[in-house]
């Protein structure tokens, strides 16, 4: 039943092309599952016959065309064959996979992400913290879109990658999503390490991204003077929730503190000395290093005012 609905058909993308040439495409339909792919040519737009699938005509440009879809689908039915014998489910996605060479031998890049991922879980709450976790993970989100987006694929082998493909997918991140350098330039990097993980393991021959940057590009950071922070500690606020947020933000200021070091700590974090000063000692989220702060005044007041009402 299911060898009588594999079809691979071809058509052009007419919306990318460029001095009348248009790319031809490839779509391979098995049971309802259906996968695109690029065949790596290109055809004169007045020259391509939509109903037909194929270069219309008998000019040499034609035949070339024609012969070389002939020999993709060729390909693309024998890979199909060999999945019919081999596995008892065959989608269009392996079949897809298997003429493009992405088997079990090949090594796929959302693959290795998610495999980086796996692992990198296992380490939070010993020496990486969720968040880095969580940025990772919405890094990895951006190029399986991507993905989507430009090649019409849920995954890549690591050897398709060209420079071509890094450079669309910086125009992607500033268009399409409308993100910042120094976001793109984030994102970039963890893309990086993937395909230098790649070349290090000895899966492809070369890093193909290597030497590729973008430079970040970051609003100046100011300071609030002694003035601005007095008004901000002063300033009536409509709710409860947003004054609990003022006081964190003032805590940070006048401990140096990170947000995510407020948030996490206890009163068993807060020591009081012989003199009868209060310190705050603990260790860094993000680095595990051990501090030292004495509360200042400010920082005193916001302690007692909520020390009866959080964690213990």
């Amino acid at each position: 039943m299911q060898r009588s609905t594999f079809k691979v058909l071809f058509y052009v993308k007419r919306q990318s092309e460029k001095s009348g040439q248009v790319p031809v495409m490839g779509r391979i339909t098995i049971n309802g599952t259906m996968s695109q792919f690029s065949c790596k040519l290109s055809v004169r737009s007045s020259l391509w016959d939509a109903k037909a699938n194929k270069a219309a005509g008998r000019s040499l440009e034609s035949q070339r065309i024609n012969e070389k879809l002939e020999n993709i689908k060729t390909n693309i039915g024998k890979q199909y064959q060999r999945l019919c014998d081999r596995d008892s489910y065959v989608t269009a996605e392996k079949v897809r996979n298997a003429f493009l060479g992405m088997g079990d031998d090949c090594r796929l890049l959302l693959q290795t992400f998610d495999e980086y991922l796996a692992g990198f879980l296992k380490r939070v709450g010993k020496d990486r913290a969720y968040s880095s976790y969580d940025n990772y993970r919405k890094r990895r989100n951006r190029l399986a879109s991507f993905l989507e987006y430009e090649y019409h694929v849920k995954d890549i082998a690591f050897k398709e990658l060209k420079r071509e493909f890094v450079e669309k997918f910086v125009v992607y991140l500033s268009t399409v999503k409308g993100l910042a350098s120094g976001t793109i330039h984030s994102t970039l990097k963890k893309l990086k390490l993937m395909t230098y993980t790649a070349y290090k393991n000895g899966w492809i021959p070369a890093d193909p991204f290597a030497g590729f940057y973008v430079k970040a590009e970051y609003s100046e950071r100011r300071y609030l003077s002694a003035s601005e922070l007095q008004a901000v500690m002063d300033v009536r606020l409509p709710n409860y929730r947003t004054g609990i947020n003022r006081d964190a933000f003032v805590f940070c200021a006048f401990t140096g503190l990170s947000h995510a070091d407020v948030v996490k700590l206890t009163h068993a974090d807060i020591h009081t000395d012989d003199n009868g000063e209060r310190w705050i000692i603990d260790r860094r989220q993000k680095t595990g290093t051990q501090f030292r702060v004495k509360l200042l005044p400010a920082a005193e007041m916001l302690y007692k005012r909520y020390k009866d009402t959080y964690r213990t």
